[in-house]
């Protein structure tokens, strides 16, 4: 893969070197040339100062035949511009953009360009761990609408079928870990001692789901 890393803070910094070491070519542009000090010591990707929606900069750093843009710059503007550069211009493949502001991030995934918002997800992270702190919570989706929690099989459901848990649009066991194998139940599936259960649940259905679980 071909990348371009827009912004070489812990963020950025972070993913040119772990794509580095897994053998990808990596560009990094930032207009501090102090900050290229984080990337790893054996990095030989190229290092460019400057802002990336110049286009020179962009040429420069092998935009026209880039696999991925991302860019992760301090500034939302920046980022946004410079994704949407490579997204409709030189028509990059995959573009991710770290956007702060929550609507803005919306707005531009509406647009086509992936964006992260460090925002919602910290308080999509914090209202999961205050709400459903007694299970493990491995993600949740939306305003944590929807999480994926981890929890043994606890002993009363022992010999019963997995559809005892499923309730439509609200509770559904999605995989079963037995025996270090990982696997996606079907109608019918007895759940023994030990099975590891990932269950996708409905912020709605969750104190059902904890009277289940509980017995």
């Amino acid at each position: 893969m071909r990348a371009i890393i827009l912004g070489c803070g812990r963020l950025g910094a972070s993913i040119a070197n772990l794509l580095f070491k897994e053998g990808h070519e990596v560009s990094v542009i930032d207009n501090d040339p102090d900050a290229f000090r984080r990337l790893s010591k054996d990095f030989i990707g190229k290092k460019l100062v400057g802002i990336g929606f110049d286009r020179d900069i962009l040429l420069e750093s092998g935009i026209e035949t880039a696999d991925a843009f991302i860019a992760v710059s301090r500034g939302d503007n920046h980022n946004v511009v410079s994704s949407l550069i490579a997204k409709n211009i030189f028509k990059v493949p995959r573009v991710v953009a770290r956007i702060y502001d929550p609507e803005r991030a919306k707005l531009y995934w509406s647009l086509g360009i992936a964006t992260i918002s460090p925002v919602s997800w910290a308080a999509n992270q914090i209202k999961s761990y205050l709400f459903y702190h007694e299970f493990n919570t491995l993600c949740s989706f939306g305003q944590a609408d929807v999480v994926i929690i981890e929890v043994e099989c606890p002993h009363h459901l022992l010999g019963r079928s997995v559809e005892e848990l499923h309730s439509p649009q609200e509770i559904e066991v999605i995989a079963i870990s037995r025996q270090g194998r990982s696997r996606i139940p079907i109608p019918g599936t007895i759940l023994e001692e030990g099975d590891i259960l990932h269950i996708a649940v409905s912020a709605e259905a969750m104190q059902r789901l904890k009277g289940i679980l509980r017995g």
